[in-house]
Parts: C-alpha cells; structure tokens; sequence
C-alpha cells in the first residue's frame, strides 16, 4: 500500500479514466479514424502511467524536507519505503514507459513520437530537482504534462490516421480534445498556486521560490482569485457556444463544472489558512473529474 501512495494511485487513476474516455466516448462511437485497438489503447495507458509514476516518485524524494514540515503524517521516503528503492522504482517506470512509448511510436508509424516519452520523462525529472523551486515555471510545466496526458492520445490515435478524405473530421475531434487539454491545463495550474499557498511554510523553510513565497500570501490569494474566473467564463463561453441546444449538457456543466466553480472563486476570495487552501485544492481536482466526464455527453450533442 506504501508504493501505491507513492506513486498516487488515485491521481493515476484519474489518468488512466481520462484517456479510456477519449477513446470510447468521444473518438470510438463517432465517425473518427483511429490507430489503437483495445491491446493500443492500453499500451499507451501503462507508458503515461509508469511516466508519471515516476514522476510522482522521484518528486517525492527531492520533496522529502517540505513534506516533513508540510505533512509529516504522510512522508512515505524513509519510512514506509527506502529512499533506494523508490530510486529503484523511479528508474523502472521510466524505462518501461520510454520502451512502449519507442514500440508504440513504431507501430503507427510516427518514429519521431518516441521523442515525447524521453522528454516529458526528462521535463518530469527536471521539474521535480530545479523547476518546482523556480517561480511559476514549475507550475506551468507540470500542468502542461497534465495536458498531454490527454493530448497524447490524439496524437496518436488521430494524427496518424489522417488522410485528404477524413481531414475535417480528424480536425475537428482535435480541437475538441486541445479545448478539454486547456481546461485540464487551467484548473491544473490554479490547484498548484492553491497547493503552493497550502504548503507556504515547509517550501520556505526548503528555499523554494513559489509565488507566496515570492509576493506574499496575501497577494497570491489573491492571484488565485482572480485565476479562477478564466476557466468560470471559458466554460460558460464554451456551453453558449456549442451547446446551447442540449438541455442535458447544459444542465450537467451548470449543476457540475459551473457551480462548483463559482463556489471555488468566492472560497479563493475569502481563504486564509492551509485548511481552505487544501479545500480548494480538493475541489479543483473534483471539477477536473467531472470535466472528463463530460466527454460521455458527447454521444447526445454530436448526434443531435
């Protein structure tokens, strides 16, 4: 159970069930061509997930002196697992996940894909040793690797498969999944200002140079305040836009995405202490679930 907590099962999951609805709720049931069967697919699922595992891991282990300020209850390090065997653990995913990413790379014909394993592989290593500490740099890169863990499957599962006669189409369930890789992008990026604010005091203690850190906790909140009011309208945008017509889409964004939303950006006004932070935090993550899930309404808008 140790390792499990390591490598953050739950945030794994969340992974895995992003990636299972862009294939069999968006790209599957409509008219796209795609590369993958289910032995694809989930080859693709196990190289994302060992790549993040070990980033997960290898974070842990250069967090070791904020953790034991910020959350001594739940460091794993030293502890419950031996710093050479997370190490161990951290250089097995890697590998795993750098060899399917070079075999599926390989089998839709896209050589040049296999580079996407080894950097977001090194960008997580190089994140979790110098970026974490640098201001904001962190938090943009480790949201922006949250993207592509929906990105990357249509880049290979659409990209390939694109020809003069399906062009449109295959264009068309790009786009759909580069608005859903933003919205992960944006509410990733806030929960990580809301997770600096959270843990302000052991990252000052380890020298961080996190946005509280860098301006006052103060002024951070209220950067995170104002943050939450980009996803709250692109999302109220993006439901008149596109489906305005379907009450049940409509009614799903309002009750799931768009409410819980509007409740973070009046908690961020008022929040003080690492409590609420790490609420709204939890609640961020929350909105990015029902976000995904939101993929599965699809099946009623594109085929009304």
């Amino acid at each position: 159970m140790a390792i499990l907590n390591l490598i953050r099962w739950k945030n794994l999951l969340m992974i895995a069930l992003m990636q299972l609805l862009v294939k069999y709720a968006l790209l599957e049931p409509f008219e796209a061509d795609y590369m993958f069967n289910w032995f694809g697919i989930t080859l693709l699922i196990v190289a994302t997930l060992c790549l993040a595992a070990a980033g997960n891991i290898i974070n842990d282990i250069y967090d070791l002196d904020t953790d034991n300020v910020n959350r001594p209850t739940k460091v794993i390090i030293g502890k419950k697992v031996s710093e050479k065997t997370a190490y161990n653990l951290f250089f097995a995913f890697n590998i795993i996940g750098i060899l399917i990413g070079f075999y599926l790379s390989h089998l839709v014909g896209r050589s040049g894909f296999f580079a996407l394993f080894v950097i977001i592989s090194g960008l997580l290593y190089v994140y979790a040793s110098y970026l974490k500490q640098t201001l904001l740099v962190g938090n943009i890169v480790v949201s922006v690797m949250v993207a592509m863990s929906i990105l990357i499957v249509g880049l290979f599962e659409l990209l390939p498969a694109i020809t003069p006669q399906n062009q449109q189409v295959q264009l068309f369930f790009f786009k759909i999944l580069l608005d859903y890789a933003l919205f992960a992008f944006i509410i990733n990026l806030i929960r990580e200002i809301a997770k600096d604010l959270e843990d302000v005091d052991g990252d000052y203690k380890a020298g961080m140079n996190t946005l509280p850190i860098a301006i006052g906790r103060e002024r951070a909140a209220k950067v995170l305040f104002g943050l939450t009011f980009i996803p709250l309208f692109g999302v109220v945008y993006y439901v008149m836009t596109y489906m305005y017509k379907q009450q049940i889409a409509v009614g799903y964004f309002l009750l799931f995405i768009i409410a819980p939303l509007l409740y973070i950006s009046i908690k961020s006004f008022s929040a003080k202490s690492k409590k609420e932070f790490h609420h709204i935090s939890n609640m961020l993550k929350l909105v990015m679930l029902f976000g995904m899930l939101s993929l599965l309404l699809y099946r009623f808008i594109l085929m009304s």
